[in-house]
């Protein structure tokens, strides 16, 4: 499947800093303490999350462009979890301000790269700066859909699903064959497995499920050998990040 272009990716990123921002403005007085989508999470926790990754990507573009490599987060998994649960409490306003300076610190980051420079090598998922923003960009899209503020993954497009279905093919089990059909598109198919599985529906309802989230349009039809069948189980969501000892 084709990659977006760096300029192609910037523009998705600045679009899903938008829709972000407009997302955590529906956010009512208080919201900040309710359910997200993510369980166990409150929005207080996402928005916490949000701040951390979109600083966590902005510096592995830093360092990289000086030639030097880092963790994606100061101490890791355990340091990612502590720093989430210490600023899941944060006012509305205080998780706003926080989420605003570090999207712009991030966005700020891939916005300064030449041409050569999304090819340097991080850390991040031992790849190069591109990976980041590609990374940058599923954050941002999935993350507004999780803040349950009324844009779920209906809103999302078609290139970014198309993305998401080439990064998720590691989800799929080494014994199964699944086959897409998004309505009104060409199908395609993941995995090498023996027994196949024909995933059909709209295209976002295909991304959201392959991404570990609720379809909002109720289109998924899954079939093998032409008969109705449940959707498979998938694989855990690919890590870039060792799980801690």
């Amino acid at each position: 499947m084709t990659s977006p272009t760096p300029a192609g990716l910037l523009a998705g990123l600045h679009k899903a800093g938008a829709a972000l921002t407009a997302a955590m403005d529906r956010v009512p007085d208080g919201g900040e303490r309710a359910p997200s989508t993510l369980p166990g999470w409150t929005r207080g926790h996402l928005l916490a999350h949000i701040t951390g990754i979109c600083n966590a990507l902005a510096r592995q573009v830093e360092y990289g462009r000086r030639g030097e490599t880092v963790e994606l987060y100061d101490g890791g998994v355990d340091g990612r979890n502590r720093a989430i649960d210490l600023a899941a409490g944060h006012s509305l306003q205080q998780h706003r301000d926080d989420v605003a300076e570090a999207m712009q610190r991030a966005l700020t980051s891939f916005d300064a790269l030449d041409d050569e420079e999304w090819q340097t090598p991080i850390a991040f998922r031992n790849g190069v700066i591109f990976d980041a923003g590609l990374a940058l960009w599923r954050e941002l899209v999935i993350h507004t859909s999780d803040l349950d503020t009324g844009a779920g993954p209906e809103a999302w497009s078609k290139e970014f699903c198309y993305h998401l279905f080439d990064f998720l093919a590691a989800r799929i089990p080494p014994d199964k064959r699944l086959v897409l059909q998004p309505v009104a598109l060409p199908p395609l198919a993941l995995g090498a497995g023996g027994s196949t599985v024909v995933v059909s529906g709209m295209v976002t309802d295909i991304a959201a499920w392959l991404a570990g989230r609720q379809p909002s349009l109720d289109s998924l039809r899954a079939t093998a050998a032409g008969d109705g069948t449940d959707l498979p189980d998938l694989l855990p969501w690919p890590s870039a990040m060792p799980d801690p000892a």
